[in-house]
């Protein structure tokens, strides 16, 4: 307790530091999730996909990310294990934090797409387990964020196997299919605009204590998918195709078509992924703040202050536009060729896995469901189209995220408390 009266302003500094770096790491590997369909299908460049998430992932972030938040991340920790000791807490927050931008930056500095909430997630389970007790962490909830690597990015890469299917049987095989997309595209507008609405309502506005029932969201996000589908149109009406092209070879009128389609959805996405994903950096700065804050109470829910916000707001931005390129080029094009109206196909069924996950509450990663939804893309095109290599070595990354967390916390957790302990 007296550590904390004592070096309460250190460790919120250190949180911010370590925040803003955690923060960064989201920018630079998990927001090139979002933006990497829409750059790999050429339907916006990456100067764009940095302009558009500087004012939509930081827009999310900012007014979206939250005013409250769990001190302690999904549940993991038992609080009553560290109630007499909280500055073991803090150490093991501000080890987390440090963890999981560290592997962030390693993982995006190799161009591996990784689940910032799986890394997270293993820091806080590694100090927990070997730096307070093994009973201290909540095992069943940690088997289910697990199980969640199988189940979202197969529900994902069904969905857009089928999307894909339906692109090409409505679309690319008809006699005029530039006629065809001018007539269709709408209505994926409109089914696009909900999903993303839906996504937003369920699980970006929820921290601002905006209490809106899953019922409620259906008919705004109704109402918000015509509002968006008619500037679509509008938009998609204004496209007209290039006489020179030969439509037997790339189809590539339709795509210019598709791209408007792209343009909606990074922007859609870029807003949902601020305001839902930050909370990953800021959870445990929040948490940091308030036990110091409160003479080493630990409370279950903590006020979150606006420059938080702020920190993680930024530290966002800054990681796109450093280390974003990297796994952006992954994402877009190392996994297979992306085409607009294919990129299309993969947000959405990402996009849709994230509601029907929120409506259920099952735990899922962003990133495990956009890279399924472009694998279910490359199989509607055959097999043969996959960069199995690549896909290999993601799924590699995958699996050495939490033991990597896990074991870099418990190594800054032990020298934390070396240096004050």
């Amino acid at each position: 307790m007296e550590l904390l009266a004592d070096q309460g302003s250190v460790f919120i500094i250190l949180a911010c530091i370590f925040g803003a770096f955690m923060a960064w790491g989201i920018g630079a590997n998990d927001v090139a999730n979002a933006m990497g369909t829409s750059v790999g299908s050429k339907a916006i460049t990456i100067k764009q996909a940095v302009l558009i998430a500087i004012i939509f992932e930081f827009a999310g972030a900012f007014f979206a990310g939250g005013e409250v938040t769990a001190t302690i991340r999904k549940g993991i920790i038992d609080p009553s294990y560290i109630a007499s000791t909280p500055e073991l807490l803090v150490f093991g927050m501000l080890a987390s934090l440090l963890a999981a931008g560290t592997w962030l930056l390693i993982a995006s500095y190799r161009g591996w797409p990784v689940s910032t909430t799986h890394s997270i997630v293993g820091a806080i389970v590694g100090f927990a387990a070997v730096g307070i007790s093994m009973d201290a962490v909540n095992w069943g909830k940690v088997g289910s964020i697990a199980a969640s690597w199988l189940v979202s990015p197969a529900v994902a890469g069904s969905i857009s196997f089928v999307l894909y299917k339906t692109v090409q049987h409505w679309i690319h095989d008809t006699q005029d299919p530039f006629t065809q997309s001018k007539r269709l595209v709408p209505l994926y507008i409109l089914l696009v605009g909900f999903v993303i609405s839906m996504v937003t309502l369920t699980k970006g506005l929820k921290h601002l204590g905006l209490n809106i029932s899953y019922q409620d969201a259906l008919w705004m996000a109704a109402i918000a998918g015509l509002i968006i589908m008619a500037i679509g149109s509008f938009f998609v009406q204004r496209v007209h195709a290039d006489p020179e092209v030969s439509e037997d070879v790339h189809l590539a009128n339709v795509e210019k078509v598709f791209s408007i389609l792209m343009i909606f959805t990074a922007c859609a996405m870029a807003f949902a992924h601020g305001s839902n994903d930050v909370a990953n950096a800021i959870g445990p700065v929040a948490a940091i703040v308030s036990v110091v804050e409160h003479g080493g109470e630990i409370a279950a829910k903590s006020a979150l202050p606006l420059w938080i916000l702020l920190v993680g707001a930024v530290g966002i931005v800054v990681g796109l536009m450093t280390f974003g390129h990297r796994v952006i080029a992954t994402v877009g094009s190392g996994i297979t060729e992306l085409t607009p109206s294919r990129g299309f196909a993969a947000t959405l069924a990402a996009a849709t896995t994230v509601v029907v996950a929120s409506g259920t509450g099952l735990p899922i990663s962003t990133t495990h469901v956009l890279v399924g939804a472009i694998l279910g893309v490359g199989l509607a095109m055959g097999s043969d189209s996959l960069n199995l290599k690549k896909i290999g070595s993601i799924f590699v990354s995958w699996i050495v995220t939490l033991p990597a967390g896990a074991a870099l916390a418990v190594l800054f957790f032990y020298l934390f408390k070396a240096i004050w302990l």
